[in-house]
């Protein structure tokens, strides 16, 4: 069931990329065609020139919508980690049931699947609702990021400077700022708890940075602040220090 939904995840975001990548150093305008263009690029695009003349400039205008976004997808966050939270509560049990039906015929394998799904269903545990959240904010994600880079490629739009950092060019500095701050967003959510979700700490940073170093400041800038927003959230919904406390005792527990 995992890999189904990961593949489907996997098959999604391709798409997506895809689906952005042929047109990703051209100008952008309200006559560019394409529903990549004219429901998620444009709009964002306009939103972010909205708040840039409104605040005077550029990377005010790109922080505000950073926020924005954040904020308006927050409830499918919290839907996520909930989904999440209530996945591990049960994994004891799901690991009973592996070895339970561990042979492979297949009348066990038929008795497994209706446990599991039982055990889901009584646990209130929908194995699809991890994966629908990130669904609806990929392309939200990756159409801010496309439009950052589009509006970069427009010669009207002078994206101009924040603090000394010109947003039109890479800034090692600003590149390096996001993926340290990339490290602690992971460092106080899920993956602390998910031995695979670990390898994600030491490979992300590092490829935010990758692209940092390359890519327009302004991109960097949206990590930072996304990254910023993502650590203030993981803080109040992890609460990561209750976690560092209650690991010693679990310890303690598991020798008694």
């Amino acid at each position: 069931m995992k890999r189904r939904h990961w593949m489907i995840l996997s098959l999604v975001s391709v798409a997506l990329l895809l689906s952005g990548c042929t047109e990703f150093d051209q100008p952008i305008s309200s006559e560019s065609e394409g529903f990549w263009n004219e429901f998620i690029v444009w709009p964002l695009v306009s939103v972010i020139k909205y708040f840039a003349e409104l605040l005077g400039n550029y990377a005010f205008g790109i922080i505000v919508v950073t926020i924005i976004i954040r904020l308006v997808i927050l409830p499918l966050t919290i839907k996520q980690v909930k989904s999440s939270k209530k996945m591990q509560e049960i994994q004891p049990k799901m690991k009973e049931l592996q070895q339970k039906y561990a042979s492979k015929d297949a009348v066990t394998q038929q008795k497994y699947q209706q446990e599991m799904m039982a055990l889901m269903q009584n646990s209130g545990v929908n194995p699809a609702a991890g994966c629908f959240p990130v669904l609806i904010q990929m392309p939200i994600l990756i159409g801010f990021y496309h439009a950052i880079s589009r509006m970069n490629a427009t010669p009207e739009i002078d994206l101009g400077t924040f603090l000394i950092f010109p947003l039109a060019e890479p800034s090692v500095i600003l590149a390096v700022l996001a993926g340290l701050i990339q490290f602690v967003v992971l460092k106080t959510g899920p993956a602390m708890d998910n031995p695979q979700m670990k390898v994600m700490m030491y490979i992300m940073p590092f490829m935010i940075i990758g692209f940092g170093i390359v890519l327009p400041a302004a991109l960097s800038l949206y990590w930072v602040v996304g990254n910023i927003v993502s650590v203030v959230q993981n803080l109040v919904i992890y609460k990561p220090w209750t976690r560092k406390k209650s690991e010693p005792a679990a310890t303690g527990g598991a020798k008694k």
